[in-house]
């Protein structure tokens, strides 16, 4: 299992009901806005890395409102 650690920029006003979104995707485990560089911040967890990868650029990087993603894989099992 890979943990992975996903940062999202979201558009002005759009964190809030974006973060709903988001914890809808199925590998997403938990999802929160936060205060920062960044206005989100979800945690991944799937099979391989490659799915990881699937799951930001395919499910949540296409999201309306999603502007960026960063994704930081944890290193530990």
């Amino acid at each position: 299992m890979v943990h992975a650690y996903v940062l999202v920029k979201a558009d002005v006003g759009a964190a809030a009901d974006l973060v709903e979104t988001i914890r809808g995707v199925d590998a997403v485990a938990e999802a929160h806005v936060v205060a920062g560089d960044w206005d989100l911040i979800a945690e991944v967890d799937a099979p391989e890395v490659y799915d990881v990868l699937s799951t930001v650029s395919e499910q949540v990087g296409r999201l309306d409102g999603v502007v960026d993603t960063k994704t930081y894989v944890s290193m530990e099992e």
